[in-house]
């Protein structure tokens, strides 16, 4: 791996603190494929300390989400795409109380099961798309609803997308229709550092705490190359107008960064002790406070402070290979670690070095040329990555790509055996649900047809790697969201309503 976690400094209060925060180990072949998850806090005080570090202070900023009432359900006869190795043709799949409960054939399941039959269709796990901007770019596209870059500052680690989501954009339940259960919306490349990205479910919600995957790591957008030295012009004294400005702007930054840490961190481990037995506040010479009271909080260091712990998942924009590397060496630098690179345009000219430290590449199939570092292209990238034993993901950028992930992907598995190189279904299909699960910290979860694990799924009404399949019916947490056969079952945001048929919106799309 790049670097290494920072932890926070021996002391027993720490160790729980860090016990309540998630840990990302690397689990079996591939190393990088099953991740576990949410471990649990005993102490209320260190969970207290924790949420307080990572920006949701008296419980803000938390999941509100609750999945919908879902009985058990026996899908009979499909062909049962795990995207964990196994294809079983005729195969069952049961689901109860949210989660899948079996997979394999002729299963036995409890009286008053709902039975679906898949004789003829496919049944995947639910595409995740590590990179949207649904919700912060929402239809209709226009000047007032564009949240997406805080374009103010090179390093806007401060702000979160979350809080520009608007969950009445028709993106959301288009990308549903297509299959998609899980997003990350991120914000935009303007800026060296461009914020908080969040993980959403694909499901109707009044606010955006309702569509929140609970318990997801949050992400840190990064961009690197053209866009943040173009944005700001030449009128600023301290934006970045070279590539070596952009570098010199992110080690600034995480400079900053670890001073914040290292005084959090002093705080925990004695301060805070005085804090308790009511001890005064107190400042140096330059102002800043003391052990006696508890450090002032900063959100642009708050969130780099917690990529520093190992809490916050780096997601970074960059085309080529050799700012890639240049990336690497930065995560090295500073005890971080990179979990995917996104456009990834070059990846497969590196595609060692994302093996080695288990970086993630989430790619086009041929969205390319559009500026110069994303001229050199291949359409073999995602099968070259993959090949090379890399976390490999297709993933869109677009409202207009999230509907047709499966057929992106196999155009991108097709590309990569038309140049030799031996891509299977399964791995095909990992690239659209397995791998994305990993890279936003929720493999154990979803992304794999696999016991236990969130019955987030999709019934397809033929060969998902076919132009003419489309979902006819999409489960999250079990519960029946979509079903292209039902006007009743296909959400419509608040913005459609008087749009689309009085039906609900009902039809083919």
């Amino acid at each position: 791996m790049t670097g290494r976690r920072r932890p926070f400094r021996a002391s027993a209060l720490a160790a729980v603190a860090m016990a309540l925060v998630l840990d990302f180990g690397l689990g079996a072949t591939p190393t990088w494929a099953n991740t576990p998850q949410d471990a649990a806090s005993t102490a209320s005080d260190a969970g207290e300390i924790a949420d307080l570090l990572h920006g949701q202070r008296n419980g803000a900023w938390k999941s509100a989400y609750r999945p919908l009432a879902s009985r058990p359900t026996l899908i009979r006869g499909a062909t049962i795409m795990t995207a964990a190795g196994e294809e079983i043709e005729g195969g069952d799949l049961f689901m109860q109380g949210g989660r899948i409960f079996e997979v394999g054939r002729n299963l036995d399941v409890p009286a008053g099961t709902e039975v679906i039959d898949g004789s003829g269709r496919f049944v995947t796990p639910g595409i995740i798309d590590t990179h949207s901007h649904l919700g912060v770019s929402p239809s209709p596209s226009i000047s007032s609803t564009s949240d997406t870059n805080e374009s103010t500052d090179p390093n806007t680690a401060e702000v979160w997308a979350m809080h520009s989501v608007w969950p009445q954009d028709p993106g959301f339940t288009r990308a549903l229709a297509a299959g998609v259960t899980t997003l990350q919306i991120l914000p935009g490349s303007a800026n060296l550092i461009g914020g908080r990205g969040i993980t959403l479910k694909t499901v109707p919600g009044r606010t955006v705490q309702q569509m929140m995957f609970p318990a997801a790591p949050m992400a840190l957008k990064m961009a690197c190359g053209e866009n943040p030295k173009r944005v700001y012009g030449q009128g600023r004294q301290r934006s970045p107008r070279t590539r070596m400005g952009n570098m010199a702007g992110y080690r600034e930054a995480f400079i900053e960064a670890e001073r914040y840490r290292r005084k959090w961190d002093a705080w925990i481990e004695g301060g805070m002790k005085e804090e308790a037995a009511g001890s005064e506040d107190s400042e140096d010479a330059g102002g800043a406070r003391r052990s006696g009271g508890r450090p002032e909080r900063d959100l642009a260091k708050e969130t780099l402070a917690e990529v520093l712990r190992g809490n916050i998942f780096v997601h970074n924009h960059c085309y080529r290979a050799d700012e890639m590397a240049q990336m690497l060496d930065l995560a090295l630098e500073f005890g971080f670690r990179i979990r995917s690179f996104h456009h990834a345009i070059e990846a497969y000219k590196l595609r060692d070095l994302l093996a080695r430290d288990t970086v993630a590449a989430s790619m086009w199939v041929d969205w390319w040329g559009f500026k110069l570092e994303a001229y050199d292209a291949v359409p073999e990238n995602i099968a070259l990555v993959s090949e090379a034993g890399a976390p490999a993901i297709l993933h869109t950028d677009s409202d207009m790509g999230i509907q047709v992930m499966n057929q992106d992907a196999a155009r991108a598995m097709y590309a990569g055996r038309a140049a030799g190189i031996d891509i299977g279904r399964d791995e095909a299909l990992r690239w659209i649900t397995a791998n994305p699960a990993w890279a936003l910290g929720l493999a154990d979860r979803v992304g794999t047809l696999q016991p236990g694990k969130n019955a987030d799924l999709v019934i397809w009404s033929g060969d998902p790697f076919s132009v003419y399949s489309r979902a006819d019916q999409v489960f999250i947490d079990g519960a029946l969201i979509y079903d292209r056969s039902r006007s009743d079952i296909q959400p419509t945001t608040d913005f459609e309503l008087g749009i689309l048929p009085s039906s609900g919106g009902g039809g083919d799309r």
